[in-house]
């Protein structure tokens, strides 16, 4: 059975679903792989205790996470407490200039136990050409990692 790789983000400006779909793209590349890719807001708990490995991709809006990703967040924290600790993940940020939501991001993700398999993506704007490979490394490392078990 293909490992499933769960890609939740927040869009409003269509950059971080662009850069989300680049991801999903990545691990499209792995055999045994599968990408689910899902809106934050249609995200819930049993996609991240389902999934093998997980992405979280956020707008940096006033330095923080955006608050459709927030509310994935709140949702699942207590229904996957335990269940997701040691879960591979990575995260990326789409920006006009700051990038900071990734502290925030990198915070939830120590409160939920997971583990960060690759340092976060900081993402420019709508993604070009290099920022596009960039995702879709991350995004095929980490259905790497989900196959191999880790």
């Amino acid at each position: 059975m293909a490992k499933k790789v769960l890609i939740v983000y927040h869009s409003l400006g269509g950059n971080t679903r662009a850069a989300a779909e680049a991801v999903a793209a990545g691990v499209r590349k792995v055999n045994d792989a599968e990408a689910q890719l899902v809106e934050a807001l249609k995200a819930g708990p049993g996609d991240l205790v389902s999934c093998d490995a997980a992405v979280f991709g956020t707008p940096d809006y006033f330095s923080y996470m955006a608050g459709g990703l927030k509310d994935f967040f709140d949702r699942c924290y207590y229904p996957t407490q335990d269940k997701v600790t040691d879960k591979p993940c990575a995260l990326f940020v789409t920006h006009g200039g700051g990038g900071r939501a990734v502290d925030g991001l990198k915070g939830v993700v120590r409160s939920f136990k997971m583990r960060l398999a690759a340092p976060p993506l900081l993402v420019l704007n709508h993604p070009d050409d290099d920022a596009r490979r960039k995702l879709m490394d991350l995004g095929e490392m980490l259905a790497k990692v989900a196959t191999l078990g880790g």
